[in-house]
């Protein structure tokens, strides 16, 4: 695809989200079965279903912009996801492996605050009011899901985790 234009650039983003998302929601069941500290199981359980709306997000703006959700593979989740299969492999005391699971559930949510407010900065630019909106809601749910694993590491799972220290 030639990138000729931002329009393009957004295309191309927005795509590349789309893979991530639906990475994503492959991947949260894995980490909700994992995780031991409900609170965390219950907030992967929740996200999943946040993700799933935000790939429908991602589809109905390509769809308005006559573009098909499609034709990017997002390496950088492909890389995230494949952390968190190591980190569930790993031989891990239980606290140990909810803020193993929490750190790098945070570095997906780190990356997807980076992505959406990228897209959200360009359909502004491209005068999308619609889109920005779908995004920006997007891009606050994902700032929600990480202050929410926040919550949990600092109000439980790390303290319990450093008891192994």
């Amino acid at each position: 695809m030639k990138l000729e234009n931002l329009n393009a650039l957004f295309v191309q983003q927005l795509r590349d989200l789309y893979s991530a998302e639906n990475q994503l929601i492959e991947a949260l069941p894995k980490l909700a079965s994992k995780a031991t500290e409900p609170s965390l199981k219950k907030a992967f359980e929740g996200h999943l279903k946040e993700t799933k709306k935000h790939a429908e997000r991602i589809e109905t703006i390509l769809k308005d912009l006559g573009e098909k959700a499609e034709g990017e593979t997002c390496k950088a989740m492909k890389g995230l996801v494949a952390e968190g299969a190591e980190m569930m492999k790993a031989d891990a005391d239980s606290d140990v492996m909810d803020a193993g699971l929490i750190a790098d559930a945070q570095r997906v949510e780190h990356y997807e605050i980076a992505a959406y407010g990228t897209v959200c900065t360009y359909a502004k630019e491209l005068g999308l009011d619609s889109a920005q909106k779908l995004l920006e809601q997007t891009l606050q749910e994902e700032k929600n899901a990480n202050d929410k694993l926040t919550d949990i590491a600092t109000g439980k799972v790390n303290a319990r985790a450093a008891q192994y220290a």
